[in-house]
């Protein structure tokens, strides 16, 4: 069965056809109103959208359409119609076949951005032809796009969940416990870890739940749940800033649908509706 979206599509040699356009302003999306919701704009080159900037990164293609990604650190106000929108608030907005197109080409940006020059002997890299790489002229190194795998994980114990704030938070906001593997480690060994670290916390019972590309810059978030099994709650006052258990009823300020945090508070909250015979 043909995918909807497909990374190993070849680009086109040529713009020819109209192809979907995701380009960014600092994080921001450009996108165009469709009814009561949004959508990434259709045009075959920036010079269509009014944007003097040729090029972009191939992505793939979606149902056979070409996609791209462009970055514009300071554009000038879009065409009418069109507007620069934060992609965290257009979850509900923008279609879901969208939105992991658009955080692929947000990470691929940011990697074309940061990886220029060869890391052994500091030339000029140049693209290759296929997957995402650049090829140094004069060593053969080849540089790929990282990704940096993370647990995410949420905590039971009886009808309660751990959730935390950190000081980087705004306000009254709360989300579940997240750390980056180490070398040398399972993923299962971060979450056991990274949970006492961080809040003193011995966990059991952890069991796999999904995962999520996270292109701010370039994570992977792995998500996980796991039982209490033992432990009183002690935060550091830096990464953490305060912990606590809440019910299903009683939740604080959580993240937007567009995370797997909030996947995973929703998992929890249907769990014990479900128990409770809501």
């Amino acid at each position: 069965m043909k995918r909807l979206f497909d990374i190993s599509a070849d680009s086109p040699n040529e713009k020819t056809e109209p192809a979907w356009w995701f380009v960014f302003s600092r994080r921001k999306l450009l996108v165009a109103s469709e009814g009561s919701g949004l959508t990434v704009p259709l045009a075959r080159d920036l010079t269509d959208l009014g944007f003097s900037l040729n090029g972009g990164i191939f992505l793939g293609t979606l149902e056979g359409r070409p996609c791209y990604a462009a970055a514009l650190a300071d554009p000038p106000a879009p065409p009418a119609g069109l507007v620069f929108q934060d992609l965290w608030g257009l979850y509900d907005r923008l279609a879901p076949t969208l939105i992991p197109i658009a955080f692929r080409g947000l990470h691929l940006l940011d990697w074309s951005h940061k990886t220029r020059f060869c890391k052994r002997c500091g030339s000029a890299l140049q693209p290759k032809p296929g997957p995402p790489a650049r090829e140094c002229p004069q060593c053969g190194h080849l540089s790929f796009p990282r990704i940096s795998p993370a647990v995410i994980v949420l905590v039971e114990r009886d009808d309660r969940c751990l959730l935390a704030s950190s000081p980087r938070f705004k306000g009254d906001f709360y989300s579940v416990l997240a750390g980056f593997a180490e070398p040398g480690e399972t993923l299962e060994e971060t979450v056991a870890r990274e949970v006492r670290e961080e809040t003193g916390i011995e966990v059991t019972d952890i069991r796999y739940f999904g995962s999520q590309p996270w292109p701010f810059p370039d994570s992977l978030m792995i998500g996980f749940t796991a039982r209490y099994a033992g432990g009183e709650i002690r935060v550091d006052g830096e990464e953490i800033s305060d912990a606590r258990w809440f019910t299903a009823d009683q939740l604080p300020n959580i993240p937007g649908k567009i995370s797997i945090a909030r996947r995973l508070i929703d998992w929890f909250v249907e769990k014990q509706q479900a128990n409770n015979g809501v």
